[in-house]
């Protein structure tokens, strides 16, 4: 299913995103408030369109199995190894957002 990479690609670059916006505003958030305030708003709004897209590609794989059985094993595999990455690297973004929001 070409579409569940395309959307797993979709996830890892809104991840990439909104740690790159939470690093920032941890960096400026004493010179630059504001500035810093605005990048975590844009972080917590990238890890929200990681949230919608999981939440697509979960149904799609669930309506796979209703109508057509389990998914293929390979792309079961694929989809599982980027998916444990992709939770780790959420993990970590919401710690910086939490350590940005017990600093400001």
């Amino acid at each position: 299913m070409k579409i569940i990479k395309k959307l797993a690609d979709f996830i890892s670059d809104e991840l990439e995103g909104a740690e790159d916006y939470i690093e920032c505003a941890l960096l400026k958030k004493d010179e630059y408030p504001q500035l810093a305030k605005v990048l975590y708003d844009i972080s917590m709004q990238e890890m929200h369109h990681v949230e919608m897209l999981h939440a697509e590609v979960v149904k799609m794989i669930e309506k796979h199995r209703q109508e057509k059985g389990e998914p293929p094993a390979a792309m079961l595999a694929v989809w599982d190894y980027i998916h444990e990455k992709q939770i780790e690297e959420s993990k970590e973004i919401k710690m910086l957002q939490a350590e940005y929001r017990n600093n400001v």
